[in-house]
């Protein structure tokens, strides 16, 4: 009957997880338990969970707090008051208000006003709280008269002694203070810990009043809560029946449509689906995200439909993915299937500068009381605590840099930083942030805060105080509205061609796109740079092993080269016996037959389904519970156990070796938990294909795209290096052609505002709308009379060359500019009426490429109009280039490259890195470092350097081994020759 215990869910003050909270309780034999952290109902159906399972009471509250003190506990009756004080925490989180010093006039919820705070009348459902050190008052007249109406009031903050330290570093952290400067008052006592009912009842047994208050919230605290319950909107229509009934219509549609009316395996599949779909009742979800996919179309947003979902051939068929399920036999059950225990998904990607378009639609159209996103919690993380508590302790910046740099507290005897290791050990991993999923929402059937308190992060949004597990557990199916980078460049990239070449293209009919010609010349060559999901150098590298030409090649790569399976070493054997299709022996016939497309090896996470179903003898159904059960996150020795057995003793049963069935076993435990589903894989290289043929057959405007949508695996400046190579002239950012991202005018790009530094978005608006009313800049005058900017952003813009259609020098645009300024003024006096401007005339002060290649550096990041190369001191480039790596087999060569990307992977020895450079001509190459090489020569930041490295050749795709490298200087910067 402990009615005041915080977890570590009351953020920077309670320091208990739940399950020692509970297993504490259990162990002093309590009865009953109430949770009440500050403001939040986040633990409390893993609290309710817990507790249930040991036999203890659990009542459901909450403490509220002004200015770090108590003001009162609410502690609920039923659901309706749980619903009450969710709707309080609510309204108070949305309006941004303090709470009020007393407590609403709820109806079904109990509320204990500590003695501090007590109000002078109480209603018949609040309380005064007294706690132990309190007693004595009870003994004079004004309380006396008031004990009727007292409860005990005993809080936990702590489990033990030790703990009471972490506690005030917590509440340190949480007011920015330090330890030495803790008002005591903000704190809790050093005794709140868990006290055993008997106790309690001694301490108070001349108060049997206040016992029996006690008691009686306990007894009638009955908040009792059904787990595994659908919570979804249950219906999209008026009724299930009818769901089902406009589902069944839109997928036949569909299949008409898509098949024709005459294809059997088609027509027998979807039934089987729909069967599925009517008796677990998700006909609603479907059209859920069916409508919300039909608002996107009619928007004319690009969406990409993905996960286990495009298992689904109703899926399909309704438009929510474009993966065709018979093509690739792909598994309905590993999306939805009878005796799934958790809820399916589907993940649907929209444009990063669409998807708040599609969160409101959902919130708007489904009720902004019914929808939010699902919450995640912020824990202490090493780093961060180090940097935490050494605040509190009274640390520097400086000091706390080092320490973070060396942290190695066992060979450390300061006495600070061994307690910064004792309590960063104690804090490791405890909440720190209430925050948000990235992606997943829910749809309610009743208004959200039955269930849960929400949260309004700044960008405005509903969350829920729980995340997507306890929604799971609780009866919610989340809804994965996602967004990405990649949706951006293709329909950024739609626009830029109808702009530029007055071409109308429809990107989204997948037909254009999948295993076109050009798309796959480039695909195998790996020019794919730029192209969403397969851009990055390693994948580059597979698909050149592969010689990957075709769909179904492309759909494999994009599952082997996920790194738990390529660390394996079955990414090394996929590609063995890609090019050696004659060279290899199936471990088993069932292989052959299964996986043959993928050459007896489990590349997908379905083809765990697949052995276990026609090797183990298990129903696809249990072989989706067989993959889940070892790829998950929270794999229990006791489940993975049964699993073992129960695919073994099948496996017996067939007549198969035990011996072998063991070895089989191994592979897919080993495998499970690191790869796609062959859908996600599909869907990926669907839209692969899209950005591959935009580049192949339009690179000039497909580049752009990929800068404007802010690049994808490499730096802005390889996108740019991209386009010189396309054939584009690049411009920097031009005042009469920029706007705030890259423009394309045939073949000249101008690049955009945004990637200047020290220019603020405000400016670039202004920039941009005045010449888009008013028309072009004629001059650097009429700029300045025209746009109200400072003048070091003036001269930044000179700098990067953005006046260079005037044909005057920077020298002269800079004196001018200054001679244009008010002496008297850091900005220009503005004018209503523009005056004639004096004309003044300059000596010629010309600026070199070099020099102007020193501007582009500091202001943009890397040079435009030259090359990194042009900028060396030295003039040698190479004993041979790149595309004469494959007549230098196993010699060694050097020459000069570019750094550009770097990929770090633990071995046994140590840190070997992978690396990408450009070439003195523009072609890219790859080198492998490996530790021993790195301690003489590692790498010095980006640049050039000079490469000494043996040429090693494999499947006809050429890697530079690296002996030794020197990062070349650059020539000295002539800005600044006379400083």
């Amino acid at each position: 009957m402990l009615l005041n215990c915080h977890s570590y869910y009351s953020l920077r003050f309670g320091t208990i997880p739940l399950a020692q909270l509970v297993n504490a309780a259990k162990d002093l034999k309590i009865t009953a338990l109430a949770l009440t952290d500050i403001h939040t109902f986040y633990g409390v159906y893993d609290f309710i969970r817990l507790c249930q399972q040991v036999g203890i009471h659990p009542l459901i509250g909450a403490e509220f707090r002004v200015d770090q003190q108590l003001q009162y506990i609410g502690i609920a009756k039923s659901q309706a008051g749980f619903t009450e004080m969710n709707e309080y925490i609510t309204h108070h989180n949305k309006t941004k208000q303090p709470f009020p010093k007393k407590a609403p006039a709820f109806e079904d919820v109990f509320v204990i006003y500590p003695l501090e705070n007590c109000p002078p009348t109480l209603a018949d459902h609040e309380y005064i709280g007294v706690k132990l050190n309190q007693r004595n008052v009870l003994y004079q007249e004004h309380w006396k008269q008031r004990i009727h109406k007292m409860v005990i009031l005993h809080p936990v903050t702590l489990l033990q002694p030790e703990d009471y330290e972490l506690h005030r570093i917590l509440q340190a952290i949480d007011q920015n203070t330090l330890l030495s400067k803790l008002d005591p008052n903000t704190c809790a006592a050093p005794n709140e810990m868990l006290v055993a009912e008997e106790e309690l009842y001694r301490h108070f047994e001349s108060f049997p009043e206040l016992i029996a208050n006690t008691q009686k919230i306990v007894t009638e605290a009955n908040f009792a809560f059904t787990f595994k319950k659908s919570r979804n909107k249950r219906c999209f229509t008026d009724s299930k029946a009818s769901d089902l009934q406009l589902l069944t219509s839109l997928a036949q549609e569909g299949l008409t449509r898509i098949y024709g009316g005459e294809h059997e395996q088609a027509k027998q599949r979807l039934q089987k689906e729909l069967d599925v779909i009517e008796k677990l009742s998700f006909a609603s979800y479907f059209l859920i995200i069916w409508d919300i996919i039909t608002y996107s179309t009619q928007r004319g947003f690009m969406h990409i439909g993905r996960g286990s979902g495009a298992n689904s051939l109703v899926g399909y068929c309704i438009g929510i993915t474009n993966v065709c399920p018979l093509e690739l036999d792909l598994y309905f059950e590993r999306f939805l299937n009878v005796n799934r225990k958790s809820p399916p998904d589907f993940d649907i990607d929209w444009s990063w500068t669409d998807r708040d378009a599609i969160i409101d639609y959902i919130f708007e159209t489904y009720g902004a009381e019914h929808v939010a996103f699902c919450g995640a919690m912020s824990t202490f993380k090493k780093r961060s605590i180090v940097r935490e508590i050494g605040k509190v302790f009274g640390l520097a910046k400086e000091e706390l840099d080092q320490l973070n740099n060396r942290y190695n507290p066992s060979n450390d005897n300061n006495s600070i930083v061994q307690l910064i290791h004792q309590y960063g050990q104690k804090l490791e991993g405890f909440p720190n942030q209430r925050t948000m999923h990235a992606c997943g929402m829910i749809i309610s059937e009743e208004p959200i805060t039955h269930f849960t308190a929400l949260d309004y992060p700044p960008k405005g949004y509903a969350v829920a105080q729980f995340d997507m597990h306890i929604a799971e557990d609780i009866g919610f199916e989340k809804f994965d509205i996602l967004s990405q980078r990649g949706i951006g460049h293709i329909n950024e990239t739609v626009e830029l061609i109808e702009q530029n070449q007055q071409i109308t293209l429809d990107i989204r009919d997948i037909s254009l796109s999948k295993n076109e010609a050009k798309s796959n010349t480039y695909l195998q060559a790996g020019n794919t740079i730029g192209c969403f999901y397969i851009e990055s150098p390693a994948m580059r590298g597979l698909l050149r092993k592969l010689k990957c030409n075709d769909y179904k090649t492309l759909v494999a790569a994009s599952s082997i080269i996920r790194p738990g399976v390529a660390q394996s070493g079955m990414m090394q054997e996929y590609i063995f016996r890609h090019n050696n299709p004659h060279q290899f022996d199936y471990f088993h016939e069932v292989f052959q037959d299964q996986l043959g497309e993928t050459y007896g090896i489990m590349v997908y996470q379905e083809d765990v389904i697949k052995i276990a179903l026609h090797y183990g003898g298990l129903p696809a159904e249990d072989g989706d519970i067989l993959r889940r059960a070892m790829s998950g996150k929270n794999r229990s020795k006791e489940g993975l156990q049964a699993v073992r057995e129960r695919f073994l003793t099948l496996c017996e049963a067939k007549g198969h070796p035990q011996a072998q069935s063991e070895e089989i076993y191994r592979q897919i435990e080993s495998f499970a938990g690191y790869s796609f589903c062959k859908a996600h894989s599909a869907s990926y290289a669907i839209e692969s294909y899209q950005s591959l043929y935009l580049k192949a057959h339009y690179p000039l405007e497909f580049i752009v795209a990929v800068i404007n949508n802010q690049g994808g695996f490499y730096r802005t400046e390889v996108y740019v290096h991209e386009a010189k190579m396309s054939g584009a002239r690049v411009f920097p950012p031009c005042i009469n052609r920029s706007n705030q991202g890259a423009t394309l005018r045939k073949r000249d790009i101008f690049l955009g505002f945004q990637l200047v530094k020290n220019l603020n978005t405000a400016l670039i608006e202004t920039i941009v709308t005045e010449r888009q009313q008013q028309g072009n800049y004629t001059s650097l005058a009429d700029f300045i009379q025209r746009v109200n900017i400072p003048l070091d952003a003036l001269e930044t813009l000179i700098f990067i060359g953005a006046f260079q259609f005037t044909g005057l020098q920077k020298n002269e645009l800079l004196i001018q500019a200054k001679l244009l300024y008010n002496k008297n003024k850091s900005n220009p006096t503005w004018q209503l009426l523009q005056e004639p401007i004096k004309t003044f005339t300059f000596p010629q002060m010309k600026r070199t490429k070099v020099e102007d290649a020193f501007d582009e550096l500091e202001y943009l990041g890397f040079p435009v109009t030259s090359s990194p190369f042009d900028l060396l001191q030295t003039k040698f480039r190479g004993e041979i280039t790149t595309k004469d790596f494959l007549y230098h087999k196993d010699k060694t060569t050097r020459l000069v490259g570019y750094l550009i990307a770097l990929k770090p992977i633990q071995i046994k020895s140590g840190v070997m890195y992978f690396g990408t450079w450009i070439d003195s001509n523009g072609d890219y190459f790859d080198s492998v470092h490996f530790p021993h090489s790195l301690q003489q020569y590692p790498f010095q930041g980006s640049g050039c350097y000079l490469l000494l490295g043996d040429i090693q050749i494999e499947y006809d795709v050429p890697t530079l081994h690296m002996l030794k490298m020197a990062k070349l200087p650059y020539r000295a910067d002539p800005r600044y020759v006379n400083s």
